[in-house]
Parts: structure tokens; sequence; C-alpha cells
């Protein structure tokens, strides 16, 4: 077996909103573990509640990080989250650095995402829509619970209102006001490359006509979706993923902010179902590779 991706500590992937381990068959990284275990890596996806608050999200990975660090022997964890799995491993990197070797932000919502805002403004929790809303996410959550073959732990928390207020512009700055770490001194920047010892790093990608639209993503209905909600972009418009903007993504050091995946292409859903030419399980292998050489 290779060991060009065998990282000194094992990565840990966190996943965002709705996130799962796997559902029947179909695993939320698809194809991602695989290819870091062929390069030898230590990889384990852990579940925390799906609809949640970041606050809470993190609290529960915390008790998943002791566990591995207690089955594995390893004195810490690499962390690479999805989306609102981002948020939740900084708050882990945050109270815990000692537990913590690096945290990664894979299309993270680390300014906010518009989408969120967009939501908030014209579907409030207390209108008839946003009611509407709110028990469809609900029933899916279920269907989703019931469907969940990869976690076997306890009863999650859900709460659909902490969730969404999470994600909006105004609950992420409420966020970073108390866990900064990593973040960029200027809109568009890069930030701090370590902090309390714990090294920061992020990417993302953009819709791009021609490129995300390519090939086999034509039969992507997620794909179908992120062109959808790209329309309640006003401050990053043109420059986002579907859910989360090139800039608001910006962690620690950016390696790349503009690769030509969407918000659900970036891990390689639906069924690698992604446009001509992107390549998002190369990325997470060149990032394990990436941390060895770190030592991490």
């Amino acid at each position: 077996m290779s060991q060009e991706s065998a990282t000194r500590f094992p990565l840990v992937l966190v996943p965002g909103m709705l996130g799962f381990i796997r559902l029947v068959l179909y695993p939320y990284w698809y194809g991602i573990i695989s290819a870091l275990r062929r390069g030898g890596a230590t990889v384990i996806a852990v579940q925390v509640s799906p609809l949640n608050s970041c606050e809470v999200r993190g609290e529960q990975l915390l008790t998943r990080i002791e566990e591995i660090l207690r089955e594995t022997g390893a004195a810490k964890v690499n962390l690479l989250g999805h989306s609102q799995g981002a948020l939740t491993a900084r708050y882990a990197a945050a109270k815990r650095p000692d537990w913590v070797a690096s945290v990664t932000s894979v299309a993270g919502p680390n300014h906010g995402s518009e989408l969120a805002d967009y939501l908030h403004t014209h579907y409030p929790g207390d209108s008839p829509l946003g009611r509407v809303l709110k028990v469809v996410i609900r029933l899916i959550a279920a269907l989703m619970s019931l469907l969940e073959t990869g976690y076997r732990g306890p009863k999650l928390p859900v709460d659909i209102h902490a969730s969404h207020q999470s994600l909006t512009s105004e609950g992420v700055a409420l966020f970073n006001q108390k866990y900064p770490q990593g973040l960029p001194d200027t809109w568009g920047g890069q930030g701090a490359e370590v902090v309390n010892g714990v090294r920061y790093y992020s990417w993302s990608g953009t819709l791009q006509p021609g490129k995300t639209d390519r090939g086999r993503n034509l039969f992507d209905g997620t794909n179908r979706s992120c062109r959808l909600f790209a329309r309640t972009f006003v401050r990053e418009a043109g420059h986002c993923d579907g859910m989360v903007g090139r800039y608001s993504s910006h962690l620690g050091t950016v390696i790349g902010d503009e690769y030509p995946l969407d918000h659900f292409d970036i891990v390689n859903q639906s069924l690698g179902l992604v446009g001509k030419g992107a390549e998002p399980i190369r990325l997470f292998v060149e990032h394990a590779q990436r941390l060895k050489v770190a030592g991490l």
C-alpha cells in the first residue's frame, strides 16, 4: 500500500448541514475516504447533529475526538469540515487546540451564507412559508435518519432554527467574535496559518459556466439546485458555489477558492457526477500529502 497520504495524525471528516456518514450504501464523502486510505491515511468520518447550532455540533465533535484519540492512541487529529462542518471544526479547535493538529475548511461559510440570509429575510420562521419550509426540512432530516447506516450512536438533537441562524451572516459574525482563529483580517485575504499550535487551511469552488455544467454534471440535480440558490447572492454574485461565497469561505492558508465545483461537487456528490475536468478527490489526496509534509 502507498504511504503518500499517511498523515501523522488521523483525518477526521466532519459533514455539513443535513450531513450523514452513509445513507444505506451511499457515503457522504463519495470516493474520498477510499482514496485517502489507499494512500495510507487513517480516515474517520464522524456524525454530528444534522440540524443544530455550530456550538452544539462542536461539543458533539469534541466528544467524538476524545473517543478517536483513545481508540487510535493518536495525540491529535486533523479536522476537515465541509460547509457547516468547517464551523463545527473551528469550534472544536478553539476549545481544545491541544487535541487538534489542523483545521481545513472545505466550502465553509466562514463569514456566513447569503442563501441563509435570503431565507431569513423572505421566509422567516414565524411566517406561513417559513413554517412550511421547517416542516419540509424536518421531514427530510427524519427520512435521512431512517436511511442512515453509518452511525450507531445515541439520537442526536435537532434544532432547525439554531441551525439556520448559525449560517446567516449575523449568526456567523457572532460566532467569529468568540472563535476568530484563522480568519482573515481583510475581506478576501488569508488568515493566520497557525493559531495556538493549530494550522488552518481552506479551499472552495465557484459555479463556472462551461466547466461546472459540462459532462456528467448535466445529470446532477444538486448542481441545478446550486444554480438556483446562486440567484440569492448579492455581495458575491457570480462568485459562489450556490451556497457559499468565494471570499466568505476563506480561512487560514487559502489553497484555492475558484475550483470549478459547486457546493456538493466539492465533496464528490452526487455519485461523483462532477463537471468535466473537476477533480474533488484529488484535492483531498493532495491535501493529505500537504499535511504529511507539514508533519501533521
